[in-house]
C-alpha cells in the first residue's frame, strides 16, 4: 500500500474541488463573469477622449492666461507704485518754480514765507503718504532710530539723551528710511571730576 485510499469517490470529490478552485481562480483573474451591457461604442469613447482632451487644453490656457495677468499685474504695481506719490510731488515742484520766478522781483520776506508754504505743502504730501519725520531731540539715545555722529559733554541734558540733531531722520509707515544723525551727551568734566 502506497497509503493513499484506494476508494475511486475520493478520487472524483479531489478532482471536482480542484477545478471548482481553478474556475474561481481564472473569473477572479478575469473579472465577473456576467457583462453588465453591450460592448461601448469605439466611437462614443473616442468621443468623449476627445472632448476631455479639450477641457484639458482650455484649462491649462486658461491657467496660462491667469499666470501672464498675474505677472503683468506685478509688473504695472511696481512701474506705476508711486504715481500718486509723483503726482502729489510735482504740486511741490510747480511752487518751487514760481517762487524761483518771482524771487527776481520778490523782498526776502515775501520769499521766505513762499518756502514756508512750499515746505508745509511738502509735509502734508509726506505725512499723507506714510512718511513720519523723526526729530529726537532731547530724547535717549536709540541705536535702532539714531545714529550718533559723535558724543560732547553736557551738564543741562541728561548723558545718552540726544543733544543736538544734525539731520532728521524719516520712518514710512513704521519702517525707519533713514536714522537722525545726531549727537549725543556725554557725562559732563566737571560732574564726572566732582564724584
Amino acid at each position: 500500500m502506497n497509503g493513499q485510499p484506494d476508494c475511486p469517490e475520493a478520487d472524483d470529490a479531489g478532482d471536482a474541488v480542484s477545478a471548482d478552485a481553478e474556475e474561481q481562480a481564472v473569473e477572479e483573474a478575469s473579472g465577473p463573469a456576467t457583462v453588465s451591457g453591450p460592448d461601448p461604442d469605439p466611437a462614443e469613447l473616442q468621443a468623449q477622449v476627445d472632448e476631455n482632451w479639450e477641457k484639458y487644453l482650455r484649462a491649462a490656457a486658461e491657467l496660462e492666461n491667469v499666470r501672464k495677468r498675474a505677472a503683468r499685474d506685478v509688473e504695472n504695481a511696481h512701474k506705476f507704485a508711486l504715481e500718486r506719490f509723483a503726482l502729489e510731488l510735482l504740486a511741490v515742484r510747480d511752487s518751487l518754480e514760481m517762487g524761483l520766478a518771482a524771487g527776481e522781483d520778490a523782498d526776502v520776506e515775501s520769499l521766505r514765507q513762499g518756502k514756508e508754504a512750499t515746505l508745509k505743502q511738502l509735509v502734508t504730501i509726506l505725512e499723507r503718504f506714510g512718511v513720519e519725520e523723526l526729530d529726537p531731540q532731547g530724547e535717549p539715545f536709540d541705536p535702532s532710530m539714531h545714529e550718533a555722529m559723535t558724543m560732547q559733554p553736557s551738564a543741562d541734558v541728561e548723558p545718552g539723551s540726544v543733544l543736538t540733531v544734525f539731520q532728521k531722520g524719516y520712518a514710512l509707515n513704521g519702517r525707519l528710511l533713514r536714522p537722525a544723525r545726531v549727537v549725543v551727551a556725554a557725562v559732563a568734566e566737571d560732574s564726572a571730576g566732582a564724584g
